[in-house]
């Protein structure tokens, strides 16, 4: 049995059911206490040390349900000529196939362990690709001993007048149902190891996807891409959301240790150790909504707001002429639909940083101080106008840290309407960001830039 909690483990890991070695360990004690018997205690119990939120607890159901299911092989009845036990001759024919005989016999559950252990030894867990299903099946089959139902079957049939033919229809009409069970078997083993695969692929290749006008987002990929995005934030949230006060064990703060011990006469009962403040990220982000870099301004936002518990502020402004602050219309309409609704009150403007820096320098400055990163997402195209450089001064100097992340590569930071360069001497980072893997990457960039070190 410990062999088959270990393929369970790894069948709950591949449903993205995060399974340490401790847990795997505590779920085996658990089962050893409850049994097997007892079909709802032992899921219950492994349920319990298992599944650690109500999205994975539901993933452990369908994981459960899947991999603990056993359908019963439906062998054919016997033909109306046939009475009873199979005969004597007819079991002769069959004397060096066991699966044969289970057949004849009608006895299912051996045929079904029999197709249990084929499995193994066939390797069917070690499923990936779909691509694989019609070889496994197909390998299963021959571990199960088909190729020796097809030489009796076919022995059978040479029996003169006919007398083998019972046998040799039974048998086949077997050996067809048995396939079927072997492809829906073949199925649930990819349904279970390798659904996950063939997923974390497409995220793979969607995560490297360029997010600018040439390589827009299919709208097919867009919803998976979205939960990408907060996929990565939780990540990142679970790495850097620690207390922001964090205890330096071995480091001794010797007059509050002498404070407190003066309450029991000089002896250090207390003990006091030396802590470091962590500041959380206040965050300002910028974000050009224009044609060219609206798909990369909204997982941008997508990707910030899921930050919540790392990130004590931010505030979200878009512009593509004007610029206005989306921090009510984020709140109010989730940052899906966010975009859309900027782009009725802001879009179809010719895009001018000038104005939208005056805007911002204006209104809105002193959100700015020395715990501030502000994130600028846009191509740095502002169509020949002003691209008001001593703005971009004046915000670079009341910040923590200026960050510009631009869909183009820097070859083109120079060329036509692009002040790109330019506005690069006033970054304290300026890079390119036209995937998903690239924002996450900058995005723990600045988380780490206020964990102390």
């Amino acid at each position: 049995m410990q062999h088959t909690l270990e393929q369970f483990f790894r069948a709950l890991r591949a449903a993205d059911v995060r399974v340490s070695p401790a847990e795997a360990i505590d779920a085996s004690r658990a089962v050893s206490v409850t049994g097997f018997a007892d079909r709802t205690l032992f899921k219950d119990s492994l349920c319990a040390t298992l599944a650690k939120s109500s999205e994975e607890v539901d993933r452990f159901d369908a994981v459960f349900e899947t991999f603990f299911a056993r359908d019963t092989v439906s062998l054919p009845p016997p033909s109306a000529s046939e009475q009873g036990e199979p005969s004597e001759a007819d079991m002769a024919q069959v004397a060096d196939s066991p699966l044969a005989q289970a057949i004849l016999q009608g006895d299912s559950t051996a045929v079904q362990q029999a197709m249990e252990e084929a499995a193994r030894r066939a390797g069917v867990a070690e499923i990936r690709l779909t691509t694989q299903r019609s070889r496994l099946t197909r390998r299963l089959m021959e571990e199960m001993g088909v190729e020796e139902i097809e030489r009796i079957i076919a022995n059978a049939r040479r029996i003169p007048n006919g007398e083998g033919e019972g046998l040799a229809n039974r048998l086949d009409e077997a050996r067809r149902a048995l396939f079927a069970e072997a492809q829906t078997y073949v199925a649930r083993q990819h349904d279970l190891y390798a659904a996950a695969s063939a997923q974390g692929l497409r995220e793979e290749r969607l995560i490297r996807k360029q997010l600018n006008a040439d390589g827009g987002v299919d709208p097919v990929d867009y919803q998976l891409m979205q939960g990408l995005v907060r996929k990565m934030a939780k990540r990142l949230a679970a790495k850097y959301s620690r207390r922001r006060r964090t205890s330096l064990r071995g480091h001794l703060d010797v007059r509050r240790t002498l404070r407190r011990s003066m309450a029991y006469d000089g002896v250090p009962f207390d003990i006091a150790w030396k802590v470091k403040k962590v500041d959380k990220p206040s965050i300002v982000a910028i974000c050009d909504v224009s044609k060219s870099v609206a798909a990369a301004a909204q997982f941008l936002l997508t990707f910030l707001y899921s930050l919540n518990e790392v990130v004590e502020r931010m505030d979200a402004f878009a512009f593509s002429g004007r610029l206005i602050s989306v921090n009510d219309i984020l709140d109010d309409h989730g940052v899906e639909q966010a975009i859309f609704k900027v782009l009725q009150q802001i879009g179809f403007q010719q895009t001018d940083y000038g104005t939208a820096l005056q805007d911002f320098c204006d209104q809105h400055l002193d959100r700015l101080d020395r715990r501030t990163t502000v994130i600028f997402l846009g191509d740095g195209r502002s169509n020949f106008a002003d691209p008001r450089l001593d703005l971009m001064r004046q915000i670079h100097d009341r910040s923590r840290a200026v960050i510009w992340l631009n869909p183009e590569p820097e070859s083109y930071w120079a060329q036509g309407d692009s002040v790109m360069y330019r506005y690069a001497r006033f970054c304290h980072v300026a890079k390119q960001c036209a995937t998903l893997e690239q924002l996450e990457r900058i995005i723990e960039d600045v988380l780490r830039s206020y964990v102390p070190h």
